[in-house]
C-alpha cells in the first residue's frame, strides 16, 4: 500500500489532482490506516491512470464520471466515439497548423497558381508592395468566402489588367493612395475609371457577388479605410456610374 504523494507521483499527477477526483467522485477515497493516512493499492493507480488518460484526451470530468460506471460494452463504445472525435481535433489542428505555416511566409491560404502568377504580374508592372500585399490579402478573403465565383472574377480583373490602357487606370488608382483626399486628379481618375467600365461592360452590371453576400462591402471597406483619397474616388467612381 502507498500514500496519495507516492501515487501522484507513480502515475504523474499532482496530489490535489487526486484530491479532485476524490471531490468528483471518479477516485473512491480509500480508508485510512491506524495514522490517519489513507493507503492505495493496485487497483487505485489503475484507475488513477485510466483518469488520467481520460482527462488528458480532454474528455469532461462529468463524462469520466459516467464512463466508470458504464458497462464494458458501454465503456467500449464511448472510447470509440473518444477515438473518432480525437482523429477529427487532429484533423483539425493539422489543418491549423498547415494555416499557421503558410501565414509564417505570407500564405494564409491557398490560392489558384493563376492568381501567384498575376500578383507577381503586378510587381513587375510597377504597382507599389502596399497593393500588391492587398491584393493577395483580398483575393485570399474571396476564395475562402466565395470559392465558386471567386474565380470569375479573378480572371475579369486579371484581363483588365492585361490591357495596357486599363492598367494604367488600375496604377493611378495604386498611386492615388498618398495624394490628398481633394487633390483635382482625383477627380479626373474617378471619371476616365467610370467611362472605362461603362466601355467595357456596356449597359451591363459590372460582375459581383450574389446581392446577399457582405464580402464585397467588407473588402471596399478596407480599401477605403486605409486612405482618404482612395475613399473619395471609391464615392466618385460609384456616383458617376449611377448617373
Amino acid at each position: 500500500m502507498i500514500t496519495i504523494g507516492q501515487l501522484a507521483r507513480y502515475v504523474g499527477v499532482s496530489i490535489k489532482t487526486i484530491r479532485v477526483y476524490h471531490d468528483k467522485g471518479l477516485l473512491p477515497e480509500p480508508d485510512r490506516d491506524a495514522s490517519g493516512y489513507r493507503r492505495y493499492g493496485a487497483n487505485d493507480a489503475i484507475d488513477l491512470i485510466k483518469i488520467r488518460t481520460l482527462a488528458e484526451a480532454g474528455i469532461p470530468l462529468a463524462r469520466i464520471r459516467d464512463l466508470r460506471s458504464a458497462t464494458d460494452e458501454e465503456f467500449q463504445q464511448a472510447l470509440r466515439e473518444i477515438d473518432d472525435e480525437l482523429t477529427a481535433r487532429i484533423r483539425g489542428l493539422r489543418a491549423t497548423q498547415g494555416r499557421l505555416r503558410r501565414l509564417a511566409v505570407g500564405r494564409l491560404a491557398p490560392l489558384p497558381t493563376e492568381v501567384g502568377a498575376y500578383l507577381e504580374d503586378l510587381a513587375r508592372w510597377g504597382f507599389t508592395p502596399r497593393w500588391v500585399d492587398l491584393q493577395r490579402d483580398l483575393w485570399i478573403l474571396m476564395f475562402a468566402a466565395h470559392p465558386d465565383r471567386a474565380i470569375t472574377l479573378f480572371r475579369d480583373q486579371a484581363e483588365a489588367l492585361a490591357d495596357p490602357a486599363l492598367r494604367q487606370l488600375f496604377l493611378g488608382y495604386d498611386r492615388a493612395h498618398d495624394l490628398d483626399a481633394d487633390d483635382p486628379s482625383i477627380d479626373d481618375l474617378a471619371r476616365r475609371i467610370a467611362e472605362a467600365n461603362r466601355e467595357r461592360y456596356g449597359p451591363d452590371e459590372l460582375p459581383q457577388l450574389d446581392a446577399g453576400s457582405e464580402i464585397p462591402a467588407l473588402i471596399q471597406g478596407t480599401v477605403n479605410a486605409s486612405s482618404p483619397a482612395w475613399r473619395r474616388l471609391d464615392t466618385l467612381i460609384r456616383t458617376q456610374l449611377d448617373a
